[in-house]
């Protein structure tokens, strides 16, 4: 960090993310060396025959490369010197790089050559049967280098060339930049997702490239500097959570986690409880179908959707989209334990803005429940990224309610499809109440659809499972803790995932990279250990530069990022938070009694503001993660017999 300035222009890398690739490269120019100097040889079995003009370019090509190993260890030592700001130690990168470049015209001329020699037989190997096979060969194998270096050049090319966004003054300029970079975003998406054609693809395309535009429009960070940056945020916040254990500033939040449900079910609407949002989350992961159980027991998931699959038999008229054996159907019915009759009506059908959903009539409990699938697929991918506010409205929200567009219009086609169904579904069973789940965009979606259906279905209640952060503004929000139970476990990067969420993440990285003094390929190498191992207390202290004052160390890019900051609208989770994290006792605690696994307490919206870097980050979204808590917080808290009573029906 910065992005290296060559030529004239700015690119897609730093000067110090050569490290690595430099140190790759040299083996490989020292065993082209090895075997060129082999084959020049007259006195061995698998040498070759030169005439003049042929040996004098196969020695260009020896001491070309001898040249090129010179420069990438220079390259590799001058990448590694100082932090990831200190570009002045490292201002030798950009000439040694127009070196390499000279160099590699160089070796392509000499490997054109050598293609001509070997074409007019103006030089021949001493082997059996094809006797240039060697060089010839060698000659194709060195174009691969060639190939990689221009496949670099390619996407470390910044199309912006040198526009500095800090120094443009006029709304025209500003303007026309912002144009341009949401183009580029555009043009990369597209590129990288050639085989999506629809209409709803382009359109995905254009809001993905708006929101990375607004993101980085302001910032001088490449790939590896979110990496680094990223790594040294985790330290950071360790050695922050330290600092605040050691000053009981931690304590409160603590105390408001317990291990008795008597205690959380209290003040709280008798069907928020944790016994019905384990058999919800049953249901919602069973509609992942198929993929999910190969996921969870991989070959063995084979035995086990074997005896519900039927290709080429007869198709339930009420599954719709499923592929010619049925398997995601199978894979519904192995996971909820239903049975065909209890399916209203299925559908497997995945495009953007078009989640699968199923609907299932649960007589014992009296209840029609619609399970939204959560993000199974690429087109869900792109209906989660799609993620500017877009204005929603239904009965009961406050005005100017804006929500998660890639959501809204996922909810919109759910509605269209559902509605007919639920309203002949209670013609059927008019003394039956609605249920809604969902996991991931599943639970984004359960919501949005529950607040559209709320006015027509009074009693409707939503079990919403890992739900993103970026959903609603904040009145709606509160608007939907009355019907809305969202669950969520530990450090789960989702629930804290939104626009606003990942600019000031963004900012904190910046701030961070500032303040560090360690050289990024350290910063690497240490995130490699800290993957395998945890973090040692002395990493808490040693990497940061000294001072007192984090503001005295932000200059330049940091301090002009946090001022040029867009404003973002804040969207926030919905309904009634139940948080789960793991119970970890000290001391005495651990030794005299045998404690419960987790704790629990009702969290609050803005508990899930900030971004945060932890191990379990991406593990604590899966489905089984947040499945296998609420079924062991059921087995170790126990519940007074009041408790038990009120819940007795939903723990059947």
């Amino acid at each position: 960090m910065p992005a290296l300035r060559l030529l004239g222009r700015r690119w897609l890398f730093a000067s110090d993310d050569l490290v690595f690739p430099c140190i790759a490269e040299i083996p490989v120019r020292i065993i082209w060396i090895v075997v060129f100097s082999i084959v020049a040889r007259d006195d061995l079995p698998i040498s070759c025959a030169f005439d003049t003009s042929a040996r004098l370019d196969v020695i260009l090509m020896i001491a070309v490369q001898a040249l090129t190993v010179l420069v990438l260890v220079a390259l590799a030592q001058q990448s590694a010197r100082g932090s990831m700001t200190d570009v002045d130690k490292r201002k030798y990168v950009g000439p040694l790089l127009l070196c390499k470049l000279f160099l590699m015209v160089v070796e392509i001329v000499t490997n054109l050559l050598g293609m001509w020699w070997i074409f007019v037989d103006r030089i021949s190997c001493r082997l059996n049967p094809n006797p240039d096979v060697i060089m010839q060969i060698i000659l194709i194998l060195m174009w691969i280098p060639f190939i990689l270096t221009f496949l670099a050049i390619y996407l470390a090319y910044d199309p912006l060339g040198n526009i500095e966004y800090e120094n443009i003054r006029t709304d025209e300029e500003r303007e026309y930049y912002n144009k341009k970079l949401k183009k580029i975003w555009a043009s990369r998406v597209q590129w990288t997702f050639w085989y999506f054609k629809d209409k709803k693809m382009k359109d995905a395309v254009n809001e993905m490239a708006v929101l990375l535009s607004v993101l980085f429009r302001s910032t001088d960070i490449v790939l590896y500097d979110m990496i680094a940056g990223s790594i040294l945020m985790r330290v950071r916040q360790k050695r922050d959570t330290r600092n605040r254990r050691a000053s009981d500033a931690l304590d409160a939040v603590d105390e408001a986690y317990t291990t008795d449900l008597n205690e959380v079910y209290k003040d709280v609407p008798s069907w928020m409880n944790i016994a019905d949002a384990y058999h919800y989350m049953r249901l919602a992961t069973s509609s992942y179908g198929w993929t999910y159980v190969l996921y969870m027991f991989y070959c063995a998931g084979v035995c086990f959707l074997a005896p519900y699959l039927r290709c080429c038999c007869y198709r339930p008229k009420h599954v719709e989209g499923d592929n010619c054996c049925m398997c995601n159907y199978a894979g519904l019915k192995y996971l909820s334990d239903k049975t065909d009759k209890d399916f209203i009506y299925v559908s497997f059908v995945n495009h953007i803005y078009e989640v699968p959903f199923m609907v299932v009539a649960e007589h014992d409990r009296k209840r029609i429940v619609v399970a939204i699938r959560g993000s199974n697929s690429l087109h869900d991918m792109f209906t989660d990224l799609t993620a500017p506010c877009e204005k929603f409205e239904a009965e009961g929200l406050p005005a100017n309610t804006l929500a998660h567009k890639g959501m809204v219009l996922s909810t919109e086609k759910t509605l269209e499809r559902v509605a007919p169904i639920l309203e002949s579904s209670f013609a059927e069973y008019p003394d039956y109440e609605l249920v809604i789940t969902g996991h991931s965009l599943g639970a984004a979606v359960s919501t949005l659809l529950g607040v559209k259906l709320k006015h027509k279905y009074p009693h409707l209640k939503v079990y919403a499972f890992s739900a993103p952060s970026g959903l609603l503004t904040r009145e709606a929000a509160r608007y939907t803790e009355n019907f809305v139970m969202t669950v969520g476990v530990g450090d789960d990067l989702v629930m804290r995932l939104s626009l606003k969420s990942m600019q000031a993440f963004r900012d904190r990285i910046i701030e961070t990279i500032h303040i560090a003094k360690l050289p990024k390929y350290r910063i690497l190498l240490k995130g490699l250990r800290y993957m395998l191992f945890n973090i040692p207390d002395s990493d808490l202290d040693s990497i940061w530069k000294p001072t007192d004052n984090l503001e005295a160390q932000l200059v330049g890019p940091a301090r002009l990022t946090r001022t040029i900051s867009y404003e973002l609208e804040r969207l926030h989770i919905a309904g009634r938070i139940l948080h789960i994290v793991r119970h970890k006792p000290l001391g005495v605690e651990r030794s005299t009694r045998k404690e419960p696994k987790y704790k629990v307490r009702w969290a609050t919206a803005e508990d899930f503001n900030e971004l945060v870097v932890m191990p379990r980050m991406l593990i604590d979204h899966m489905p089984e993660s947040v499945l296998e808590p609420i079924k062991v917080v059921l087995e170790e808290c126990p519940l007074s017999q009041d408790t038990v009573n009120s819940c007795s029906e939903l723990t059947r």
